[in-house]
C-alpha cells in the first residue's frame, strides 16, 4: 500500500499479535542522517505500533561493509529504544541456509544470523534511496545481513565475492531464501546518488509504501520510473517455482 507521508501511522498486521521475536532490519551501515538511513522517527514509529498489539521482543539487527562495529551507528542515529535489543551482524552466530529455488541463480547457500531463523517475523525498514540510477529500496537491504567476513574474498572488508557473481542474481537468490514479512519504504525523501553512500541529491516525494518487499519495491520503482533489475529477476523465478 502506499500512503501520504504525512498522514502515515504503522498499524501492526494481525500477524504481530501472536509474535514473540520481531526482528526489524534497518538501513544503517554507514553514519549519515536520513535518508541515507532509517530515520529514528520511523523506527520509533514501528516499534510503538508492535507494542500496541504484542509485548514480543523486538531486535534491530544490522551490519557494516568492512566488518567494523555498528554499535558507535546506532548510537549516532538515536536508536536507543526501550526494550528493544541492538545486535551487530557480525557478532551472531551464522549458520548455513540452502536457497529453496530448485535452480539458484547464483547461490546455492548464504551465511546467515541464526537469530534471524529465531524469529517470528521479519521487517525491512529503509530510506527511498536511488544509486547510479537504481532503485535501492527494501529487498537490497537484506544484503548486509550477510557477515561481509563470510564473502569478502580475499580482500578486506566487503562483499566483493557477491558482486562478481553479479548483484542482482545474488539478491533474487537472497529474497527466496530469506523470506522478509513486510517492506517498508520510507519515502518522505529521496536520495539519489552517483555512487557515493553519504553524499547525493535530497528531494521531496511524500510517500511510504507498506507491505510484501516485492509489492513495495514494485511500486516504488513503478512510481520513480525506474527499472530495478531484481525485481524482474524475481518474477522470473517466481514462475519456474509455480511450474
Amino acid at each position: 500500500m502506499i500512503f501520504n507521508a504525512s498522514e502515515f501511522v504503522f498499524k501492526a498486521p494481525p500477524q504481530l499479535s501472536g509474535a514473540r521475536r520481531v526482528l526489524i532490519k534497518p538501513s544503517a551501515s554507514y553514519l549519515g542522517s536520513y535518508p541515507v538511513t532509517t530515520s529514528r522517527e520511523m523506527l520509533a514509529m514501528i516499534i510503538s505500533g508492535i507494542r500496541r498489539v504484542s509485548d514480543a521482543d523486538i531486535i534491530l539487527l544490522e551490519g557494516t561493509a568492512d566488518g567494523s562495529s555498528i554499535y558507535p551507528i546506532y548510537q549516532a542515529l538515536g536508536y536507543d529504544f526501550p526494550r528493544v535489543l541492538l545486535l551487530d551482524v557480525k557478532d551472531c552466530i551464522w549458520v548455513e541456509v540452502d536457497n529453496p529455488l530448485n535452480k539458484p541463480l547464483v547461490v546455492p547457500t548464504f551465511w546467515l544470523p541464526n537469530v534471524i531463523l529465531s524469529s517470528d517475523y521479519l521487517i525491512s525498514v529503509v530510506p527511498l534511496k536511488v544509486i547510479n540510477g537504481r532503485a535501492n529500496l527494501s529487498i537490497m537491504n537484506m544484503l548486509t545481513l550477510l557477515p561481509s567476513a563470510k564473502y569478502d574474498g580475499e580482500t578486506t572488508g566487503g562483499w566483493e565475492s557477491l558482486y562478481t557473481l553479479g548483484i542482482e542474481r545474488v539478491i533474487t537468490d537472497l529474497y527466496f531464501t530469506l523470506p522478509f514479512d513486510l517492506g517498508i519504504i520510507e519515502g518522505r525523501l529521496r536520495f539519489d546518488s552517483c555512487g557515493d553512500p553519504l553524499r547525493g541529491t535530497i528531494s521531496e516525494f511524500g510517500k511510504v509504501f507498506v507491505g510484501e518487499p516485492y509489492e513495495v519495491d514494485s511500486e516504488a520503482s513503478e512510481m520513480m520510473g525506474l527499472k530495478t533489475d531484481y525485481l524482474e529477476l524475481i518474477r522470473e523465478a517466481r514462475v519456474n517455482l509455480e511450474l
